[in-house]
């Protein structure tokens, strides 16, 4: 029960004593789940056992899977180095084969004698040979078996069949032979050949990472040693940035409490009319988009005749708390929009978003074209989601339960911590960055060798309060945007408002935004959209500089009148092209300028936008 309190213009509920009391315990709860709702995992399982008691043909079927499943490891164990022993193509009650149920649950095929050599933790040659092979043989059908087990049970919700799957690979990963110094022949070998000097250099490594930690546990957000510290530990050089990252030359033209606004030096005579606006997602730094000057978008971009400005995002702290969706499309687009006019006389721009920074700008696009600004003369939204039905493996974690726990948990101080979301990303792939670090670095005793997108993973930022609430709740949850919910000073907007010609970037691996949803774009907008397929994943995908060896897209332009494509069959109609999509996106560009003219002055001599220091700023120094 709340209580109303009356105020000037509106009557607002404030927390009972109860509600604040219940707010304290989720809190609670969450420091000791890693943020993550007991009630999520509770009710899928419940939603599994309930099902998998009444499917004695399921039961029956994991049962013969099971016996095939040892039956390989038995070859292995004789050294029966034979092809597959397949699996009887029968029916689940559902009426699914085993071969696509392994197909939907991630798993590599059926059972088969060494169907661990196509897994990159077991490629090394020591792991054919015998007990190793075993071992390997024996985690991968144990793999195998639990994805089978807790998905195609007839009944069960696709939601809770994804999220068991999730957590069954994360906890069979946790005993895979790989991660131990016992079984690991890779360990042993350099164990025995260094006198186990690997396993010392490991145990001073996880002495200075706990400390590393513990240090940064006890800093308050002002603190800016991070990277310092994080660089030391490794045993590198300190990676400063605007020293070694982010030093595409610039300045700073324009700051509020949210943004600073970056004004970077052009590099030719002549500049097309049409500055471009870059607005990076705010879960981490800008400068993912202005990385080493070999692989910086910043500086193709300048190089490529284009008065170029980045938002760079504040660290948020407990000042911020307050801070919505509407102060971020208002502090971060609209502002930036006016300083870049205010300072190139520009009538129009080209507005590129990334990530969450798209969806943000398609927001702001939306709103600008039902309002009649017609300022944007293109609209680019690179790994952004405008529908977050199919948002990848983070909407495993998104429920009621799991959004009201992480309100709870962020009303205390008035943020997520970056350690919060890092460890969440971290969990979805966490063979990649949880096991891969602990064998390379812990037991082969290797330093960890830092490199420009690494140190910027590991720069992460602070979510204010509020706006990750509404995030979470109006986007993620409620699909508020896709389905005309969303609200702008009061009035609903749709992706279908925005006018000017879109350029989407989708990637295959993307684990954040699969490309599939970024593609349903084509579904909600009305205007011409040029659609790029980039492989690679959610950064590297992005990151994808001219030069750069085995890079590879596809692209197609589909008109504003043009009959809609499903994504298999968008696919299937465009060919695949060598190379980085960067060109193409310049070139896109161009055929979008008006002119060439002469570069604009950086910043303003008075007022507002005039510059204030030089490029990255102080915002992005923030930890």
């Amino acid at each position: 029960m709340s209580h109303a309190i009356e105020g000037d213009d509106e009557t607002t509920l404030a927390p009972s004593l109860y509600d604040t009391i219940d707010r304290i315990v989720h809190a609670g709860v969450a420091r000791s789940t890693l943020g993550l709702s007991p009630s999520v995992l509770t009710e899928a399982w419940m939603d599994w056992a309930v099902h998998m008691a009444i499917s004695p043909g399921k039961q029956m079927q994991l049962l013969e899977s099971a016996l095939w499943g040892s039956w390989a490891v038995y070859q292995e164990a004789l050294g029966i180095k034979e092809q597959a022993v397949d699996q009887p193509d029968g029916k689940d009650q559902g009426g699914k084969s085993q071969e696509s149920e392994a197909q939907e649950s991630g798993a590599k095929g059926r059972a088969q004698a060494g169907p661990h050599i196509a897994d990159r933790r077991f490629r090394d040659a020591a792991w054919q040979q015998l007990p190793f092979s075993l071992w390997a043989n024996a985690h991968a059908q144990n793999w195998q078996w639990w994805q089978q087990a807790v998905t195609g049970v007839h009944g069960m919700s696709p939601a809770h069949e994804n999220l068991l799957a999730f957590v069954s690979g994360l906890m069979v990963d946790t005993l895979s032979p790989s991660n131990y110094a016992q079984t690991n022949p890779e360990v042993m070998t350099t164990t025995l050949s260094e006198g186990g000097k690997n396993l010392m250099r490991g145990a001073q490594h996880l002495m200075e990472d706990l400390e590393r930690r513990g240090r940064a546990a006890s800093a308050t957000p002002a603190s800016t040693s991070a990277l310092h510290d994080a660089a030391s530990s490794a045993q590198q050089p300190p990676v400063e940035v605007g020293q070694t990252l982010a030093i595409t030359p610039g300045k700073v033209v324009m700051r509020n409490r949210l943004i600073e606004l970056i004004q970077y030096s052009p590099a030719t005579e002549t500049v097309q009319a049409e500055p471009v606006l870059i607005v990076p997602a705010w879960i981490m730094k800008y400068y993912i988009l202005d990385l080493s000057p070999h692989n910086s978008l910043v500086r193709f971009l300048v190089n490529q005749g284009y008065s170029v400005f980045m938002v760079s995002w504040t660290n948020p702290d407990a000042t911020l708390r307050d801070m919505g969706l509407e102060d971020y499309r208002h502090l971060g687009v609209l502002e930036a929009i006016d300083a870049i006019q205010a300072v190139t006389a520009a009538k129009h721009l080209h507005a590129v978003g990334y990530c969450l920074g798209g969806t943000l700008l398609s927001i702001a696009a939306a709103a600008m074209g039902r309002d009649g600004d017609e300022r944007l003369a293109s609209v680019s939204l690179f790994a952004a989601q405008t529908d977050f039905t199919e948002a990848g493996e983070l909407r495993l974690f998104i429920s009621d339960s799991q959004v009201t726990l992480i309100e709870d948990m962020m009303a205390d101080k008035g943020y997520l911590s970056s350690e919060q979301m890092a460890g969440t990303f971290a969990l979805l792939r966490a063979r990649d960055l949880i096991w891969a670090p602990v064998v390379d670095h812990y037991l082969l005793g290797k330093p960890s060798h830092s490199f420009d997108l690494m140190t910027w993973n590991a720069d992460a930022t602070r979510m204010p309060a509020t706006m990750h609430a509404e995030y979470l709740r109006r986007l993620y949850l409620n699909n508020d945007l896709a389905e005309g919910h969303y609200r702008v000073a009061g009035k609903a907007v749709s992706v279908s408002d925005i006018r000017a010609p879109i350029f989407a970037v989708g990637t295959e691996d993307d684990h954040v935004a699969p490309w599939e949803s970024v593609y349903k774009l084509h579904l909600f907008a009305d205007s011409e959209m040029t659609f790029v397929l980039a492989n690679g994943g959610h950064n590297a995908g992005i990151i994808s500089e001219p030069g750069h060896s085995r890079r590879h897209y596809r692209i197609a332009t589909t008109g504003a009148t043009d009959a809609y494509r499903a994504p298999n069959e968008w696919l299937s109609d465009t060919t695949e092209q060598d190379g980085s999509w960067w060109p193409a996106f310049a070139n896109w560009l161009e055929a979008h300028s008006s002119q060439r003219v002469a570069p604009p002055p950086m910043g303003m001599e008075h007022g507002r936008y005039r510059v204030l220091c030089d490029a990255p700023g102080t915002y992005v120094k923030q930890t």
